[in-house]
């Protein structure tokens, strides 16, 4: 018997609802993550990204999206992989929202359950990456390029060839990657990192003093409120 997933108002979908259940799984390794809950949509997450522009959903919207119960959205943007990771929306957040880490989980669930945007690759790329990493300890940009290609377009290596032959003559890039000393112990060391459990603790909601209202303009308004 096929199960069909049927849109009602106000219910989520089978698939929702398994998407919603990892991704709180996936919020469990992210540290005060409950404040989630606390956005005001003020919007100064998309404000101080500097890569906003060139999201299709805004950080803002991330958390909106979330709320609204459409996870399948999320995990079909480019914005979880255009982040920068420079964590300019976590540090100005006034509700303290972890609005990259949440970002992070996103693109775990996104590798796990296999659900990418559709003609924008950039996942294959951190794919090839951690692959290369993982088997070296060290990375190796030609290798990393032959991995990229091979999974999106091959016929486009072709044409770094030439640029990685003149870089390779200037002892720029190394023909063949070589291992660190020791990779073994390394592999070992991030296999245990992957069976850590970061530390969670709950913390009292709070808002940064002087992130919003007249304070976040002018320190003296604040100053002269508190005589």
């Amino acid at each position: 018997m096929k199960i069909v997933n049927i849109k009602v108002p106000g219910k989520l979908s089978w698939k929702e609802q398994d998407l919603r259940v990892s991704f709180l799984r996936q919020l469990e390794a992210v540290p005060n993550s409950e404040k989630i809950k606390s956005c005001i949509q003020c919007g100064t997450c998309t404000g101080s990204c500097p890569v906003s522009y060139a999201m299709d959903i805004s950080p803002r919207e991330v958390i909106a999206l979330f709320r609204a119960g459409d996870m399948e959205s999320l995990l079909h943007s480019k914005t979880i992989w255009v982040c920068a990771s420079c964590y300019a929306c976590q540090t100005r957040c006034p509700a303290l929202i972890k609005v990259t880490d949440i970002i992070y989980a996103l693109k775990r669930l996104a590798m796990e359950k296999n659900i990418y945007p559709p003609n924008f690759p950039v996942y294959s790329l951190s794919q090839s990456f951690v692959k290369i990493m993982n088997s070296y300890g060290r990375l190796h940009e030609a290798r990393l390029l032959v991995f990229y290609f091979v999974k999106t377009n091959p016929f486009k290596l072709f044409s770094f060839m030439p640029l990685g032959l003149r870089m390779a003559k200037k002892k720029r890039i190394a023909y063949m990657p070589s291992k660190i000393k020791d990779i073994k112990n390394f592999q070992k060391i991030i296999k245990k990192a992957e069976q850590f459990d970061m530390p969670r603790t709950v913390g009292e909601v709070q808002y940064l003093k002087g992130a919003v209202g007249y304070g976040a303009v002018d320190k003296k308004t604040e100053l002269e409120s508190k005589k």
